[in-house]
């Protein structure tokens, strides 16, 4: 549109109309419609006399074929059903209501009138538009339906296994293709590396560990006598080994960014987010195939795997704490949450910048503001929070829950006959009484102020089952009914909802009447158990290990009403916890065995873990810039249209329908992204830099393939194998087609003639030497040593505090035996440097990290030399050396470079470190050797 004073860089049709809540919508429309003349022609609108000389003279200046301002463009129908950067359409034929043009020629909100710093359109002009766009926007000539989003992005594209070239030296398929593109550049595979070498590069790549030496002497001696089968052998051993798994998970937890605190201002613990953890190593171990993985990651409450959800909520949060009670702030923190649960996804299956949508359409991709929306109504119902998985029958973890609670069942059967009870379950109090039939229970507490985030009711019937919930179609009434000035009100007790948003009354401790609930059921129920918890979440998700939040005893009689509307006491908690007590002892043995057992499912049953907890999906609008404050039409839950990712589900469809429907979906053989994205993932991991360097971006802002028909084979290959004895979609088995071929194998040593060609070995003339990570370095010292804890699995180790509340995060003691595990299993804590293998790049989980960045700092050198943790673990190294050699000095020299190395020394070192070792200690000589770059570098 034409305008006297032009905005630089500004998106103008992208601005958001102000709303209050999603409720309001209905408002806005109807005031939009009352800027709609009334005075419509009478007669059809002519598009070229009418229309056309309005476009052309108002809007084609910043909106044509030269300029598109927003990316939005006038002059053709096509671009403008498919409206502008903002994901709004500009026309939507037979709808003005709904056309985004309409709306800023009408000056609704000055922010993002049209044209821009001018008066608007004359009424007479704004009319002939309405009445266009409402007569179907006819446009002689151009009367197509709206193209769908295409592209012909190569990441886009089916994929198409291509056929193996013809190249007689290579000994694999993987070898033809880089051999052929090699040859294309007159260069070749390098030599073989040595077997010592060899041993130390597949060991670290495949289980992040260096070899001992007595695995690489072993290893040494049947390469010389068996060659290609004893390295067969070591690579199906090590990709058998339970540190493979622990490798990979590290790899997998990297993209995904999981930790276990929540990375806000507060930055609290998640508790028992480890569980995750624990099933991401053992898929990985049990080579569970990669599209069952993304599955269950998705929807594993529905498959028996329900600890796989930690996937969905790995990303940081701000708690309801922090976020306060305004609800704008709420729905921003929601909107934020599920953005979250996007960035994740993209990055990790997709290989997309999904969250590049949130706000607008997609700058570089196919990937529009709608579709951004839809994704997100697939997982309306993912809340970040805890929960007790859902598990298959034969996991081992729901057999020993099972088999405690029926031991808790015998001890309640005991109870049973002596009267009522109340058990600790830590995070709420649970009061069982004779059942009862009732239409309407009281509670009537005995203290002048209560504080309940949940009170809970259930019967003998349908064990877990609340019949109080809100949902259940349950009225709650009480006193006092506002609560503390309507801050927190009365609603709370019975929404569902755990934490903060509690209800609190209050009274004066010499007032006749104390606080009281009254639920009232639709229908008469049977009851037997009652549950009260005053912030229930902060012990399922913040409370740090075995620190449990102030859980109040209440103080209450519950009354019930009888058939003649008369209220009848039926049980009191003094009268339980005091007088059954004493009129009964032998009740103490059966309650002190009850909890007893309480305190065992919680470290061996289905605990509560942060594996995300789910809500009733709410409906999904686009938020037009990304406000939750600006929210337009409703979307049905689907994956983005350039995928053909309709999952026919409406917008009515159950949370966890939607996930399943969508797990299905993306875990296709013929998903274009999903199968590409993990081979390249695996190349990236294997060779150190992905074929697809950019390894969670696949689009037009990502970087290109280097060898694109490789790279397709390879899917194709993953997902339906025919070359090689692998299941469908294994891990393992794509791993040991990369690492059995003759690229994996040569040497890492440099070329003039390669270095003149291809510096950084982009096309594998050689094996690109690469940094270890920072749990390589820290894991192989201690394994040198002889200290490390080779426990697969469990509850992470500390080196932090216990901090309260609003305090950091300190590290206490990181280099104690009781640390001495693998780096996987140090508790991960956002926004903590642990003072030593953070300088090696170690992620600090805030950010996708599918790719880590290698530095070289003054700090790593002054962590491995002098840290005390390198100066610990270099004087056992040494006293091990020492012991091994029988106090020869040279012979130790030589045993710390094989712990070290994995080689002895040649005449030059051992005589330097000789003298080291005799003017000083053999300590310094085990400090210079990790210090060196052959201990932190792959061969």
């Amino acid at each position: 549109m034409q305008t006297t004073q032009m905005e630089s860089n500004k998106t103008v049709l992208d601005r958001s109309l102000p709303m209050a809540h999603p409720k309001h919508f209905i408002a806005i429309l109807i005031a939009l419609i009352a800027h709609i003349p009334q005075n419509l022609p009478a007669e059809k609108i002519d598009f070229q006399k009418q229309v056309a000389p309005i476009l052309e003279d108002r809007c084609w200046h910043c909106h044509g074929s030269d300029e598109q301002e927003s990316g939005l463009r006038l002059d053709q129908r096509v671009r403008m059903l498919r409206g502008g950067d903002s994901g709004l359409p500009a026309i939507v034929p037979g709808k003005p209501d709904k056309s985004y043009l309409v709306e800023v020629i009408n000056h609704t909100d000055e922010e993002t009138a049209m044209p821009p710093d001018e008066e608007k359109l004359p009424a007479k002009e704004i009319a002939i538009l309405t009445q266009w766009i409402a007569e179907g926007a006819v446009w002689p000539g151009q009367m197509q339906e709206a193209a769908a989003t295409q592209t012909d992005h190569w990441s886009f594209q089916p994929v198409v296994r291509p056929p193996v070239p013809n190249v007689p030296e290579a000994r694999t398929s993987v070898d033809a293709f880089l051999l052929h593109a090699l040859e294309k550049r007159d260069l070749t595979f390098s030599r073989q590396a040595t077997p010592r070498e060899l041993i130390r590069r597949a060991s670290i790549v495949l289980t992040g560990l260096m070899p001992t030496v007595e695995e690489t002497q072993a290893f040494v001696a049947a390469y010389g006598q068996q060659g290609d089968q004893a390295y067969t052998a070591l690579i199906d051993r090590l990709l058998e080994s339970p540190h493979f798994g622990e490798r990979w998970a590290q790899h997998w937890l990297d993209v995904i960014r999981w930790a276990e605190t929540n990375g806000s201002e507060a930055n609290l613990y998640r508790k028992n987010a480890w569980i995750y953890r624990d099933y991401v190593v053992r898929s990985f171990n049990e080579d569970r195939p990669y599209d069952q993985f993304i599955r269950e990651q998705i929807a594993g409450d529905a498959l028996g795997t329900g600890e796989a959800t930690g996937f969905l909520v790995a990303g940081p949060h701000v708690p309801a704490a922090t976020v306060g009670r305004e609800p704008s702030a709420i729905r921003q923190a929601r909107a934020d949450r599920m953005d979250e649960i996007m960035q994740t996804l993209g990055a990790s299956v997709m290989g997309m910048t999904i969250g590049c949508a949130r706000c607008h359409n997609h700058k570089f991709d196919p990937i529009t503001i709608t579709d951004y929306y839809a994704l997100t109504a697939v997982f309306q119902g993912v809340e970040f929070g805890s929960r007790h998985p859902e598990l298959d029958r034969n996991h081992p973890r729901r057999q020993a829950g099972e088999r405690l609670l029926g031991q808790i069942a015998k001890q309640r059967s005991r109870l049973r006959k002596t009267g009522g009870w109340e058990e600790n379950w830590g995070a709420y109090r649970e009061l069982h009484f004779r059942p009862a039939t009732t239409k309407s229970v009281r509670i009537r507490f005995k203290m002048p102020n209560v504080n309940l985030d949940e009170l809970e009711i259930f019967g003998p019937q349908d064990r877990q089952r609340n019949l109080a919930l809100k949902r259940q179609k349950t009225k709650i009434s009480g006193f006092p009914e506002k609560g503390n000035e309507g801050r927190h009100p009365i609603d709370r007790v019975n929404d569902g909802e755990y934490g903060t948003m509690a209800w609190r009354a209050r009274t004066p401790k010499d007032a006749d009447e104390k606080p009281w609930l009254q639920f009232d059921f639709e229908e008469p129920v049977t009851i037997d158990r009652l549950r009260m918890s005053s912030n229930r979440e902060y012990f399922y998700d913040t409370d740090y290990l075995v620190q449990k939040p102030y859980l109040p005893r209440y103080e209450y009689e519950l009354e019930v009403l009888q058939d003649d509307d008369t209220w009848k006491k039926w049980v009191g908690t003094w009268h339980v916890n005091k007088q059954l007590n004493k009129q009964h002892p032998e009740r103490a043995a059966a309650l002190e065995e009850i909890q007893r057992l309480i305190a065992a499912i919680a470290e061996e049953g289905p605990r509560p873990s942060f594996i995300g907890r789910f809500v009733p999906p709410q409906v999904t609008r686009v938020l037009l810039r990304g406000s939750p404050e600006n929210p337009r039409d409703e979307v049905p839950p689907r994956g983005p249209a350039i995928l053909q990712g309709d999952l026919q589900l409406t917008p009515q469809a159950a949370g966890r329908q939607r996930r399943v429907a969508f797990a299905n979906w993306i875990s296709k053989a013929d998903n274009p992204l999903t199968a590409r994205v993990m081979t390249n993932r695996l190349w990236h991991h294997i060779f150190g830099s992905g074929i697809v360097s950019t390894t969670s971006d696949f689009g037009a802002a990502g970087a290109r393939p280097t060898h694109p028909k490789l790279l397709d084979w390879l899917a194709a290959e993953f997902t339906n194998p025919t070359q090689h004895q692998h299941a469908p979609w294994s891990v393992k088995g794509m791993i040991r087609l990369l690492v059995m071929s003759d690229a994996f194998r040569q040497t890492s040593q440099p070329d003039p003639v390669g270095m003149q060609k291809d510096a950084n070995s982009t096309f594998l003339w050689r094996f690109p030497s690469k940094r270890v990570e920072a749990e390589v370095i820290r894991d192989s010292i201690l394994l040198a040593s002889g200290s490390l804890n080779q426990t697969i699995g469990g509850r992470g180790y500390r080196i932090h505090n216990v901090k309260k509340t609003y305090a950091q995060w300190e590290v206490l003691n990181n280099h104690g035996p009781e640390t001495w595990r693998r780096m996987l299993y140090q508790e991960r804590m956002r926004r903590v440097d642990d003072g030593m293998f953070t300088a090696f790049d170690f992620p600090d989980c805030g950010q996708v990290r599918a790719k880590r960045p290698v530095s070289t700092t003054p700090l790593q050198a002054l962590n491995l030399m002098n840290s005390q943790f390198v100066i610990e673990q270099s004087q056992r190294i040494a006293k091990h050396a020492l012991e091994n050699s029988s106090d020869n000095m040279a012979n130790a020299v030589e045993r710390c470079f094989l712990l070290l190395l994995g080689r002895a020394p040649d005449d030059a070192e051992r005589q330097a470190c000789l003298k080291l070792a005799n003017d000083n200690h053999l300590e310094l000589v085990c400090r210079a050797l990790i210090n060196s770059n052959e201990f932190a570098f792959l061969p």
